[in-house]
């Protein structure tokens, strides 16, 4: 069959959709980083978090199996109440005695089976709210070499969908040791009733089970595959809603649309293979239970007319063969949400196993507020992929209450020495010091304590103002928050706001300008009172303006505290202790901004190309805008 064929038939088969184009998907890097599906250990490590909650899954099962034991004594009862009503005169006493007998197994039914769903629920929702929080406390620890290469929203597929799925496990398993248990039930009852009758009924299970060998391999490969195209398209998803500024400005809508078109696509056809499998069973369960009623019909009817079985019996096979496919119908729909299950369990699993590679050394040294604040570089090797280092055994110190800027072109290594300060990442080689100690033997607490950084791009969460600024010191007053507001100048426009400081900003501050929400990203850095202060490019996104505004109040807040300053301002760098220059990974130049300008290097060319232009701006037009800003 020819692809043109290929396609015509997809057409066909859904219309009003396209074929899907070829494209390659991600899932291939996702099994790189997570590995493979199925592992037979899933079940044990699932069962920790189950086990603190196992008194309550025993007394699940045991109401499962004194629900059972109900299900399999009904039919008795009605057939031996059939038969005592049609003997003879009748047994007015044996079927007061079988009324009584079937309100009792009701009564018993109805508790076991409401025991058995409030238990394995409340179980299901305990379980399945402890596993979230070690996944998200799990992800806030692992490396940030791990984010930068991970799509979000592979990491929300397996917070919300594979925990999900888990929760359905969870709530059938139970279930189905009840269905097991009544399997079995049902062909012992069956047999001592009437054992020829029972095996002739029972003749179809060789070919239910014959249907299963062939249908079991594809249907886990089916399962695996719709799975884990749910999990692609969703990272695409997650990708196209984060990027969407960008694509409306580089009017990409129609492209990126089709690029996750293809990826919905495969996986609504590898959904509906999915669907197919689980459903496929299900008419041929009906059918056979078709077949083996009828059989009792033809051949026990046969039998009542000659008297040698009775119309109670016959009775009690008919409900038996009726609910003894049911349990067969229900485990086999449960084989599917098992193997989702199996596959999200070993996805939830390998969240939790996660390298953290960051971590504090048994006796990890914790930095005061009286250390110094120097930082220093010794030799530093560092590289995001190990074979091409970034850094190269660059070397420089920063006293304690100095000002350094750290500049040089694109890529040469500047924003990966902040984040080492910070051991965002660990060194190939060398050594990081901050207040003379070696950052991978200080405890991260303490580190992030007395390190507070500013990005070029501010994140601000849900919530108010005041609760934003205080993110990195949650004991700051509303004194120390208004203070540090008013330092860098967003104190005026914070007070426009409908409820000032209590304000609630929406998702990452949209409801703020870029230039309002960097002030505010500033403000915070400033209230954590932290001894080392970093800036990458944290000016980056505010006018030049608002930027001469804060310079003075910097000049304050510096004193006395150490100030590491990646910045393409002239404002910033001009008044640094030193500035030191990166090209390539390597340091090239070091010294203040007149000792550069006269050395006549690099620094001096990327000053006059990029810096110089607003340098020469007289100071009256500055007020005046200011003052005219202030106005408005």
């Amino acid at each position: 069959m020819s692809v043109m064929d290929d396609e015509e038939r997809d057409s066909a088969a859904f219309p009003g959709q396209r074929p899907p184009r070829a494209s390659v998907g991600s899932h291939r890097v996702e099994e790189e980083v997570f590995g493979k599906a199925y592992d037979p250990q899933t079940v044990r490590r699932i069962w920790a978090y189950v086990h603190p909650y196992r008194h309550k899954i025993y007394l699940s099962v045991v109401a499962v199996l004194v629900f059972t034991a109900t299900q399999l004594a009904i039919p008795l009862i009605i057939g031996w109440a059939i038969d005592q009503g049609m003997a003879a005169g009748g047994n007015l006493t044996n079927l007061t005695w079988a009324i009584l007998a079937f309100a009792v197994a009701v009564l018993f039914n109805f508790g076991a089976s409401y025991v058995q769903e409030t238990q394995v629920g409340e179980v299901a929702e305990n379980v399945l709210f402890d596993m979230r929080r070690a996944m998200f406390a799990q992800l806030q620890r692992v490396s940030l070499s791990f984010m930068d290469k991970t799509e979000v929203g592979r990491l929300m597929s397996r917070l919300q969908g594979d925990v999900n799925s888990m929760q359905e496990f969870l709530e059938t398993s139970v279930i189905s040791v009840g269905d097991i248990v009544l399997l079995f039930g049902i062909v012992i009852v069956l047999l001592t009733l009437d054992p020829w009758l029972g095996v002739l009924t029972l003749l179809t299970m060789p070919v239910l089970f014959i249907v299963r060998i062939f249908w079991l391999p594809p249907a886990k490969r089916a399962f695996w595959a719709a799975h884990e195209s749910n999990s692609v398209t969703n990272g695409a998803m997650a990708e196209g809603i984060n990027g969407v500024r960008t694509v409306q400005n580089l009017d990409r809508q129609k492209v990126n649309f089709d690029l996750y078109d293809d990826k919905a696509y495969h996986n609504l056809r590898t959904q509906l293979t999915g669907s197919k499998y689980a459903q496929v069973m299900v008419p041929i369960v009906d059918s056979l239970t078709g077949i083996a009623m009828a059989t009792v019909v033809l051949v026990g009817g046969s039998l009542v007319l000659n008297g040698s079985l009775q119309v109670g019996v016959i009775v009690a096979f008919l409900f038996y063969i009726q609910r003894f496919f049911d349990p067969i119908r229900s485990l086999t729909m449960q084989y599917s949400i098992m193997q989702r299950a199996m596959t999200s369990g070993r996805r939830i699993t390998e969240v939790l196993d996660l390298p953290v590679t960051i971590t504090d050394k048994p006796n990890a040294v914790t930095l005061t507020s009286d250390m110094d604040g120097s930082v220093a570089f010794h030799d530093v090797v560092f590289g995001y992929d190990p074979n091409r280092p970034v850094l190269k055994n660059v070397s420089f110190r920063v006293n304690p209450g100095e000002t350094v800027a750290l500049v040089g072109p694109t890529g040469s290594g500047k924003t990966s020495a902040m984040a080492l300060v910070h051991r965002f990442y660990e060194v190939q080689g060398g050594a990081v010091l901050v207040g003379g100690h070696d950052v991978r033997n200080v405890t991260q607490e303490s580190l992030g304590e007395q390190v507070a950084m500013v990005l070029q791009e501010p994140f601000l969460f849900t919530g108010s103002v005041f609760d934003n600024i205080r993110y990195n010191k949650a004991s700051a007053t509303r004194e120390d928050v208004i203070a540090a507001a008013k330092a860098v100048g967003a104190h005026e426009f914070i007070e426009r706001l409908p409820q000032g400081y209590d304000s609630q900003l929406e998702q990452r501050g949209s409801n703020l300008s870029l230039g309002q929400r960097q002030l505010l990203s500033f403000a915070r850095a400033l209230v954590a009172d932290a001894k080392i202060l970093v800036l990458d490019e944290a000016t980056a996104n505010i006018d030049s303006y608002t930027e001469r505004q804060i310079q003075k109040a910097l000049e304050i807040l510096l004193e006395g505290r150490t100030g590491l300053v990646i910045a393409h301002r002239l404002a910033t760098i001009r008044g640094a202790d030193r500035i030191i220059v990166l090209q390539n990974g390597e340091k090239i130049e070091e010294g203040n901004h007149d000792q550069l300008m006269a050395l006549g290097g690099l620094y001096s060319k990327l000053y006059n190309m990029n810096y110089a232009s607003f340098d020469d701006i007289p100071d009256e037009l500055v007020a005046k805008a200011n003052a005219k800003a202030s106005s408005t």
